[in-house]
């Protein structure tokens, strides 16, 4: 019996802590940048960073902060890379034809090391080969013509922006989680390149009521990208975050998921997402990013408003089927654009 009462004690306190951090964390999110920070909106360095991975997150409208158990959280909150006590690996392949002719295509392995936790190792690639090289500054004038940074003469060019991260998370108890990682970046383009590193930061908590699940997060936390004399940060991005279940049988469950988020470099966001499952075989997502798709920047009294983005609603679905012990998934996400064609993700997954 004492046992067990330091055991209910132990999970008690732990609980606790997790809701204070999760308060402290809102707390940060909800404060509004100050005039420095919103003079960086456009300035950010590693962009990329901002494109969701996975299909199964986009098509839930990236409101992905809470999910549990998939390695692809090693892009989005490193404390859901965490694999249950029967999972042992998770691996996850995703490509994404992205807008420009520009590929994206991500890689994550997450391993249970039982007591140590989960050890994932994530990859991202983005970028496209064969630009056309304009050479042709046209500068006459002496001292603009030492200015000139361009010292390519090939007749084309590339940029790559690549991205590899180590994460851990872990169960501090049975109802909390941690997790950190750390990302190393490195962003090329027409023979320049820059590097940077950074950290993510994130908590799970399980309510233990409808499968209820609240969640926070900071990413790319760290150095700048410095292209010649200009420093670029990485995109900081705040975020809190839940998902439950209202409806949780074996025949059918209907996962609600909502994110507020915060990029140090626009406005507050809110993620929504639902997926609907059918014996836990075939599933149908969607999702919408409110304040962000088809948002403005109001413009001002010489010009008129700018959208600031181009992004609309999020539409896929997957199947999953256990074949010869391993878990595979299939997974498609769709997202309309407004102006330029849409964009299609797919992520295959498999594990044990």
């Amino acid at each position: 019996m004492t046992t067990e009462i330091r055991k209910v004690r132990k999970t008690g306190r732990a609980g606790a802590a997790a809701l204070r951090a999760l308060l402290v964390l809102a707390i940060v999110v909800a404060v509004p940048m100050d005039a420095d920070a919103q003079r960086k909106a456009g300035r950010n360095g590693a962009a990329f960073l901002k494109v969701s991975v996975g299909a199964r997150a986009t098509a839930l409208g990236s409101a992905a902060s809470s999910i549990v158990g998939d390695a692809n959280q090693a892009f989005w909150n490193p404390a859901g890379t965490a694999l249950a006590s029967d999972q042992t690996l998770d691996v996850s392949l995703s490509y994404n034809d992205w807008i420009g002719d520009i590929q994206h295509t991500a890689a994550a392995i997450a391993y249970n090391m039982d007591n140590v936790g989960t050890l994932t190792l994530g990859i991202q690639a983005f970028g496209v080969s064969d630009i056309p090289a304009n050479r042709e500054n046209g500068y006459t004038d002496p001292i603009l013509q030492g200015l000139v940074t361009d010292d390519g003469t090939s007749s084309t060019f590339d940029f790559q922006d690549i991205a590899v991260s180590l994460s851990l998370g872990r169960y501090i108890v049975d109802n909390f989680i941690l997790g950190a990682t750390v990302r190393v970046v490195n962003e090329s383009i027409d023979g320049h390149s820059a590097s940077a590193v950074g950290f993510d930061f994130g908590s799970i908590y399980k309510l233990g009521v409808a499968n209820w699940q609240i969640s926070s997060r900071v990413s790319n936390l760290g150095s700048s990208l410095t292209y010649f004399n200009q420093d670029n940060p990485m995109p900081l991005v705040f975020t809190i975050g839940t998902s439950f279940y209202p409806v949780n049988r074996e025949e059918a469950r209907l996962m609600i998921a909502i994110d507020a988020t915060k990029p140090q470099e626009s406005q507050q966001l809110v993620y929504g997402g639902a997926e609907l499952s059918f014996y836990d075989l075939l599933f149908l997502r969607g999702g919408y990013k409110f304040n962000y798709s088809g948002t403005s920047d109001g413009g001002n009294s010489r010009r008129d408003a700018i959208d600031t983005t181009v992004e609309g609603a999020s539409l896929g679905g997957g199947i999953q089927y256990a074949v010869s012990g391993y878990n595979v998934a299939i997974d498609y996400a769709f997202t309309q654009m407004d102006l330029l064609d849409p964009v299609h993700r797919f992520t295959l997954r498999f594990g044990f």
